[in-house]
């Protein structure tokens, strides 16, 4: 009724939502697996049965997180760093043990430049590199398939090494437990596993159709939303729960309909658009909202494009931003495997139960609680120079800006040039030619794959311009440095695929290799005379690339204007070999039989990049990854693991421990206990987030947990992280509050330490809550305002619970921190408006004594007294009577546990 009646209710009422599957990463899938093995101990403990215990919610979980980079290396000779990025930033521990990559003998190419040799696939090659590991890559020089890298071999056998006792863990789970379905290491990334193998769109269970949904751990998880799927991602806790049965509770949404109209500018790439769109959204406040997308644009956005604008959604702030199913989605699932059959029936139900978007428009859209307007006709492209690139101009604008420029006084965008020395001409012999050379001409194009340019589009867009140009009897100048510099051997497999590469090759973009060389200003030396016509001639030579790094004098010292743009525009300059050029009015040059050929003659449209992307990218990817699901993984399938109802706990694993979330198991609720005589364990400020808790890097040498493993027998090389270690309470526990960045009022400076006060000692967090606990004393918190921000993390919730964190009394919370909680039975009590510490008079040395009625109720006011006589009054920060109950069994863990009793 709440639902139905949505126009009053939105943000007044919680409704409960139950998913039809979970999806976890392996950080995150750890504890809760460990968990699960924990509550069968209990149960049977309790007298019940432990085979009983399994996920109620079917269950995914992508073995992602546990790849480190131990060996790297340079295939390419000047490619110091392979597959973008920084080249200043260091980008892996190199080992000692330099691997040789394997040299395959020449084929007798022409212009041979060297042996080919197995390089590194890069590290910016965007979601692909994750899809399809397994692909050749290929020769730079040659094109032919090269045997798999050393270092991807090695890297991978130190994963399973180092990992060895998690990943039997998992193996473990995956046999035992129904309903778990553990996807191991090297398949892919669990974002993109679920949305390319996992998600159904439409589930059959029985004769009986429903819905696909999910929630995970991943901040990925709305990438669904593009396909029509209903997800989004929750903290740790709250996905144990939905596992073994219970309900997401949420606050009813607003849900925001966002309307599509008019027609994108044939120039502007799905790049322009995601980033349009998602700052359009940005600007319309749509943070804690449901967003879903309308109107007669929606058909020209590609899947790929709606999965992007989607996973932006922690960008914009909001829960999802959906794009219900349509011809497009359907077209998509037909190239990635789907069944013919299934997706008539898919088609068929949706329709039935109006879930599927008519691309015509109707007559009555649906209702929202408000609408946001984006004119895809605004978007236009955008090209960033020329000496920063942040300064952006409008491709229609590109001749008039640089004529400004040459205006301009010297600066940071102007190069000050006489007014009669703005049309001088140098001519220049190159190659037995003559060529002429005057402001604005280009001298170096280069088509870089990697970071913002990942997107198969806009590379296949180059692509696809450069055949047209081609066939049509376009050419680039031979004097101009071209190039062409894939991500990874994942983008010259597709350019390859499509049959566009020749095409690229012929007009000077060959593939030079895989590795940042334009950005970082490792392009070749121009030719002497092109050098020496522009010094002579004070020529203001330009450089265009697809890449992020355009400062002046980057490129080459003697180009001083350099743009970035999209792969299809670098082309397209390069062809008509200047930036003053009007595309709309001026031809990029003379084709066959002295034809003038207009941008708009070559440019691909939409509808021929969507459908080379689906056929010759998307279906070989997808085809790919179907394969290695099937075949599974030769290390994995070779791992060994028990196959007992009982996890065999070993006493001397780092890796996995049996918590004691369930020491006390109950099968009765009892009435909250009171709270006495309380230590104040941290006196914390504003904004703390989930990361000062719980840290999930590198664990220090000098850490409490350090100590741990050191008395494990472990050397710091040994440590690994504490993500990797969330199956081991000991280490998690030690590790909570353990941020080097932590402020604690006790201390007053930043430092994971606290006072104990009983004897004045200034410890680590974990050994002064150790002797409160020896000593019998609760302990709580004290912090201001926004306690708990950042993404969400159960050991947030479960560190302070195992280290005896009663209550946390706060000035206001981050929402899901506070349930997380509740849900691991720690009270969260906020002060009353305009009150905190500092107004209370509280120094936090004081110690507290919190009475609990013995009938909780959402919100009710509860009574603090200190040992100093102070009384004041705080507010119980329970919503609904579910998070009463759930605290009244100790969590939501122990909630669910007793149904196994």
């Amino acid at each position: 009724m709440n639902i139905l009646d949505w126009k009053t209710k939105q943000n007044n009422v919680e409704v409960p939502f139950c998913p039809a599957r979970v999806v976890l990463q392996d950080f995150t899938g750890i504890p809760a697996m460990v968990d699960f093995a924990a509550m069968r101990e209990a149960v049977r403990s309790a007298g019940g049965d432990p085979v009983k215990v399994n996920p109620a919610c079917p269950t995914d979980l992508t073995v992602d997180h546990s790849l480190q980079i131990d060996f790297s290396k340079c295939a390419i000779q000047n490619a110091p760093n392979p597959g973008g990025g920084d080249s200043q930033k260091p980008m892996a521990k190199l080992s000692p043990l330099k691997a040789q990559p394997r040299k395959l003998p020449c084929r007798g190419q022409t212009g041979c430049k060297g042996p080919c040799s197995a390089g590194d696939s890069g590290r910016h090659s965007g979601q692909f590199s994750a899809q399809i590991e397994n692909t050749p890559i290929l020769c730079p020089f040659h094109l032919q398939p090269v045997p798999e890298p050393e270092t991807v071999l090695k890297n991978q056998e130190m994963e399973f090494g180092r990992n060895r006792e998690r990943l039997q863990f998992f193996k473990w789970s995956s046999k035992v437990f129904k309903n778990i379905s553990v996807i191991p290491p090297e398949t892919g990334m669990a974002h993109q596993v679920n949305l390319e193998y996992l998600s159904r769109v439409v589930f059959e269970v029985k004769d009986f159709l429903y819905p696909d949904s999910v929630v995970g751990t991943d901040s990925h998880t709305t990438m669904v939303n593009g396909l029509g799927i209903l997800g989004w991602g929750v903290g740790g806790i709250e996905t144990e729960a939905v596992m073994l049965g219970m309900p997401v509770t949420l606050t009813l949404p607003e849900v925001v309909g966002c309307e599509l109209t008019g027609t994108a500018s044939p120039l502007a790439t799905s790049i322009d658009i995601v980033v349009s769109i998602t700052k359009h959204l940005k600007q319309a406040d749509v943070a804690g909202k449901f967003v879903e997308f309308f109107g007669s644009g929606v058909s020209q956005l590609s899947v790929a494009d709606r999965t992007t604008i989607a996973n932006m959604c922690p960008e914009y702030g909001a829960i999802l931003s959906f794009f219900p199913v349509d011809n497009v989605t359907l077209k998509h699932l037909k190239h990635t495997g789907f069944d013919k059959a299934k997706l008539e029936v898919m088609e068929a139900y949706l329709k039935a139960v109006k879930l599927f978007r008519n691309d015509e428009s109707s007559s009555r859209e649906p209702e929202y609680s408000q609408v946001v307007q984006i004119s895809l006709s605004s978007i236009i492209p955008y090209v960033s120079g020329p000496k920063r690139s942040q300064d952006r101009v409008a491709v229609n604008n590109m001749k008039s800006d640089f004529q400004a420029c040459l205006n301009e006084k010297s600066g940071v965008k102007g190069f000050q040039i006489a007014a009669e020395k703005q049309n001088d001409i140098v001519p220049v012999q190159y190659e037995g030619n003559e060529y002429k050379l005057s402001h604005g001409c280009i001298v170096i194009a280069a088509v870089i794959s990697c970071t913002n340019n990942c997107n198969p589009s806009v590379i296949l867009a180059a692509g696809l311009l450069a055949k047209k140009a081609v066939e049509a009897g376009l050419a680039v100048k031979p004097y101009i440095r071209t190039s062409l510099s894939p991500g990874s051997g994942m983008v010259t497999h597709y350019l390859s695929s499509s049959g566009v590469l020749p095409y690229l090759s012929k007009l000077g973009f060959e593939v030079v290799g895989y590795g940042c060389s334009t950005c970082v200003g490792n392009t070749a030396p121009l030719p002497e005379a092109i050098r020496n016509a522009i010094k002579q001639g004070d020529i203001i030579a330009c450089g265009v690339l697809s890449g992020t790094k355009n400062f002046e004098g980057r490129l080459c010292d003697c180009v001083r204007a350099n743009y970035l743009a999209s792969p299809p525009l670098v082309v397209a300059y390069a062809i008509a070999g200047t930036v003053r050029i009007d595309f709309e009015t001026e031809p990029l040059g003379t084709g066959f039989n002295g034809k003038s050929i207009y941008l708009r003659d070559i440019w691909p449209t939409r509808r021929e990049l969507h459908t080379v992307e689906e056929e010759c990218v998307i279906s070989s990817m997808f085809k790919e990854l179907k394969e290695k699901m099937e075949k599974g993984n030769k290390r994995w399938n070779l791992l060994e693991a028990p196959e007992s109802t009982l996890f065999p706990w070993d006493l001397k694993s780092t890796y996995i421990r049996c918590p004691s979330f369930f020491d006390k198991l109950a099968k009765e609720p009892v009435s909250p206990q009171p709270i006495e005589n309380a230590h104040v364990l941290l006196y914390l400020g504003d904004s703390v987030t989930t990361d000062h808790i719980s840290p999930a890097g590198s664990i220090a040498r000098s850490s409490a947990a350090a100590k741990y493993l050191t008395n494990k027998g472990l050397t710091p090389r040994e440590f690994n992280s504490y993500g990797a270690r969330r199956g081991n309470d000991a280490v998690m526990t030690r590790g909570t509050f353990a941020n080097i960045k932590l402020l604690n009022k006790f201390i007053g400076k930043p430092a994971p330490k606290t006072i104990h006060f009983p004897s004045g000692q200034t410890l680590d967090v974990f050994e002064a809550a150790e002797l409160y606990q020896r000593e019998g004393t609760p302990v709580i918190i004290l912090a201001g305002k926004k306690y708990g921000l950042g993404s969400s993390r159960d050991w947030a919730a479960k560190g302070p619970f195992l280290l005896g964190v009663k209550a946390v009394l706060a000035e206001s919370y981050e929402k899901v921190h506070r349930s997380q909680l509740i849900g691991i039975g720690i009270a969260p009590l906020q002060f009353l408006p305009g009150e905190n510490p500092s107004t209370l008079g509280l120094t936090g040395r004081e110690q507290f004594s919190i009475l609990f009625p013995p009938e909780l109720s959402p919100g009710m006011t509860l009574d603090i007294k200190t040992s100093t006589g102070k009384v004041f009054s705080v507010i119980a920060l329970f919503e609904n009577d579910m998070e009463i109950t759930l605290y009244k069994y100790g969590g939501s863990l122990n909630f669910v546990a007793r149904r196994f009793l």
